[in-house]
């Protein structure tokens, strides 16, 4: 069956399911670390269609598969989930979606819709929050505050590979304060805890 590989048919450009987004993903992502940072992704543009009162099915699939081709072509980040996502027949404004969360990286799509935005602002940032709920005593998301992961911030030697830049970037795109953005991010991994190894002593 076309959905069980993640195709869709020759003439098919209608949504992908969640499951059929989660086999393409599993067919170019094997490492706990991938899955997780797509999980994690995934959870917070579901947390903020529902908040914002968009498609929260779109916004979860378009996260799950954010980074699609990283793993494996981390040199064509973005340029081959364009061919991939083309020759799974995808429709154009989920490829859209997912290449504007590279803007300026590597990708000169540009986020126009709130989703794009939200994508661009959050990717960052759910690797970010992660790594701070990690270093806790009780190594939960559960207890963590906003404050604990502005320290953190400060702290350019923690997750050092997370650019701070491009968050503070994606927040203006929002309109809304970075302290606002962490707060959201954190609520929104709280409900994906225990898939994410963030539940700790909590």
């Amino acid at each position: 069956m076309a959905a069980e590989r993640g195709i869709m048919g020759p003439m098919d450009t209608r949504p992908p399911t969640r499951d059929e987004a989660l086999v393409l993903l599993k067919e170019f992502n094997h490492t706990e670390k991938a899955l997780k940072h797509a999980f994690a992704v995934e959870a917070t543009m579901r947390h903020f269609a529902r908040k914002l009162g968009h498609d929260e099915e779109k916004w979860g699939v378009i996260g799950l598969i954010h980074d699609l081709d990283y793993e494996r072509f981390p040199d064509q980040h973005c340029t081959k989930t364009r061919e991939i996502l083309t020759e799974r027949n995808y429709p154009a404004d989920y490829i859209h979606g997912v290449l504007a969360h590279g803007y300026g990286l590597c990708s000169d799509v540009e986020p126009v819709h709130a989703m794009e935005k939200v994508l661009f602002a959050i990717d960052e940032l759910t690797g970010l929050v992660s790594a701070a709920a990690l270093v806790r005593p009780s190594k939960s998301v559960m207890d963590l505050e906003v404050k604990s992961v502005k320290k953190k911030w400060k702290e350019k030697s923690f997750a050092a590979g997370v650019d701070r830049s491009v968050i503070e970037r994606g927040a203006g795109m929002m309109n809304m304060p970075v302290d606002d953005l962490i707060a959201e991010v954190i609520i929104a991994l709280r409900d994906v805890a225990d898939q994410l190894g963030l539940r700790g002593a909590v």
